[in-house]
């Protein structure tokens, strides 16, 4: 078997955000009112969004304790940033910035031909819209 044939389709199913237990109730919010997302689960410790064919999971860092054990939940250190494509950049931008996002930059034109804008969830999650140019 080929090894890249072990990797079912290629799309990833899941994203997991581990978010401090203090801030799981606006991160939800935000998340329902930034993005409009579909919710498809919840409970006490966490809340499963579907973004496309992608579920977003935002879960309190104290369920994550017993997810990752033995290893610690990571430290809250943005080390990823998670990009939305999206039709039209300042379209997107001009709609979020009046749901109250605050960006962190953008809309800027890349050289790698795509223009971006990016913003942080409560938690302090890294997300970027970006449109093919």
């Amino acid at each position: 078997m080929n090894q890249s044939d072990q990797w079912t389709d290629g799309a990833i199913s899941a994203i997991t955000l581990f978010v401090p237990d203090n801030l799981m109730q606006p991160t939800c919010q935000f998340y329902q009112q930034v993005f409009g997302l579909p919710k498809v689960f919840s409970d006490e410790q966490s809340m499963v969004f579907q973004f496309g064919a992608t579920l977003i999971n935002l879960l309190t860092e104290s369920a994550a304790v017993e997810l990752l054990a033995p290893m610690a939940v990571p430290n809250v250190d943005s080390r990823a940033l998670y990009t939305i494509t999206v039709a039209n950049t300042d379209q997107i931008y001009a709609e979020l910035s009046s749901r109250g996002v605050e960006f962190l930059n953008g809309p800027i034109d890349r050289a790698w031909s795509v223009r971006t804008a990016s913003f942080a969830d409560p938690a302090g999650h890294l997300w970027e819209i970006a449109q093919p140019l």
